[in-house]
């Protein structure tokens, strides 16, 4: 199916995709890691710390507001490559819930065993509660997300 919709309604799609499903993620993080003790800047980091290495623990609200920023990159990218195909592949948006798991479970395969292995080598795996939180945080806040806002706003 080729892209009809004009610029401003992709926009406006990828634009609440990217927010909520971004706003959702690092909400369920800020929360399980905060009762674990972790306070949201060291949190916010960590993130950065992907980028800028080891560096980023001692460049305080700077540092945190990069790992933001870089979260809601991720996020706007994932709602990105899902909207370009849910364009080409209609199944996305009429089963858009199996889809959006399945997607959520695709970035967090994709996340977890290509980037952050490039980004941070020494990092130790996810065991136990925090694997099933991540696991489970980005398939339904992530990938469910993107796919409901996505198929709410197509025009199939």
């Amino acid at each position: 199916m080729p892209m009809s919709n004009p610029p401003s309604f992709r926009f406006a799609v990828l634009f609440w995709a990217g927010l909520i499903a971004g706003t959702l993620d690092i909400t369920d993080a800020l929360v399980f890691y905060g009762l674990r003790g972790v306070p949201p800047v060291r949190l916010l980091q960590n993130i950065s710390s992907g980028l800028i290495g080891r560096d980023a623990f001692q460049g305080g609200l700077g540092t945190a507001a990069l790992g933001l920023l870089l979260h809601f990159v991720i996020a706007y990218s994932a709602a990105a490559v899902y909207y370009l195909l849910s364009r080409r592949f209609g199944l996305l948006t009429r089963h858009f819930i199996v889809c959006g798991l399945l997607y959520g479970l695709g970035v967090y395969l994709f996340m977890n065993h290509i980037v952050l292995p490039l980004a941070m080598p020494n990092r130790a795996p996810l065991s136990g509660v925090a694997l099933v939180n991540g696991v489970l945080a980005v398939m339904l806040f992530i990938g469910l997300t993107i796919s409901m806002v996505v198929a709410r706003y197509s025009q199939d």
